[in-house]
């Protein structure tokens, strides 16, 4: 796996943890959390804006990014990063509006200076629910109510578990997918949500290899069971699993049998 790849996809998924702390519980408490109906200010567009942006997507935030810069913006679109490029507030207040009221995720990025887009919010009482974390020039909006996340956090036995295949991904990512949402706790929508919606928003960095945060008991078990689902043919490409953690680099492939029809 590239290291560009592993990093931006372990960014995104430390910020979506952070991000869906502050997500909202629908009235049925067996119903999964979301950011649904939430604008999120992601500030510049460099490396955490853009994994903040993907991250909101998948929790299901509105959120809004800006940069003065024609590269970054433009950038951004091509790697799935942004849904939408706009040259001015109104522009993206418009998008953002529309798909607050549905409660559905959107990325917009305005090609201006963050400096500029935050005055002019300030200005016309455009209030962000959630703010990037760290950030001391928010202050205005956190004095009006915003709510600036909390950096991410890292736990000390946790690891990363990663997987991909060898061909037709769309095809047999699924399968392990399916393997890792079965071993896990029926209750636990933050990675429930991750695992089902990532895939659709990480754009092309991320293509092709899926990550879960876990423990080392749960990412052995997830790749016994990948390994017999390989050995029976019921996963008929090779399978690579990593497991990277706190003094651990575990790397593993497995090979379906010679006689595999796929």
């Amino acid at each position: 796996m590239e290291p560009a790849a592993f990093d931006f996809l372990l960014q995104v998924e430390r910020l979506y943890a952070s991000l869906m702390a502050a997500a909202v519980a629908g009235a049925d408490p067996d119903q999964e959390r979301t950011l649904g109906g939430r604008l999120l200010y992601a500030g510049e567009v460099d490396g955490e804006g853009r994994a903040l942006q993907v991250a909101g997507n998948i929790g299901g935030a509105a959120s809004l990014a800006a940069t003065a810069g024609a590269a970054a913006p433009r950038q951004a679109i091509r790697d799935g990063v942004a849904d939408f490029l706009v040259t001015s507030l109104d522009e993206a207040l418009r998008i953002l509006k529309n798909e607050i009221r549905k409660r559905e995720p959107v990325a917009v990025c305005v090609a201006a200076a963050p400096e500029a887009i935050e005055r002019e919010m300030l200005e016309r009482g455009v209030l962000p629910d959630l703010l990037r974390p760290g950030a001391a020039e928010y202050a205005p909006f956190l004095r009006q109510g915003a709510r600036q996340m909390q950096p991410p956090s890292d736990k000390n036995d946790e690891i990363f578990l990663t997987w991909r295949v060898a061909a037709a991904p769309a095809q047999w990512l699924p399968k392990l997918d399916a393997i890792a949402l079965e071993l896990l706790q029926q209750n636990d929508w933050v990675s429930r949500r991750w695992l089902r919606l990532a895939p659709r928003y990480v754009g092309r960095l991320g293509q092709g290899v899926h990550l879960l945060s876990c423990n080392r008991e749960f990412a052995t078990k997830f790749a016994e069971q990948a390994r017999g689902s390989v050995e029976h043919g019921e996963i008929g490409v090779a399978v690579e699993i990593q497991v990277t953690g706190p003094s651990i680099c575990d790397r593993n492939s497995f090979l379906p049998p010679r006689d595999s029809k796929s």
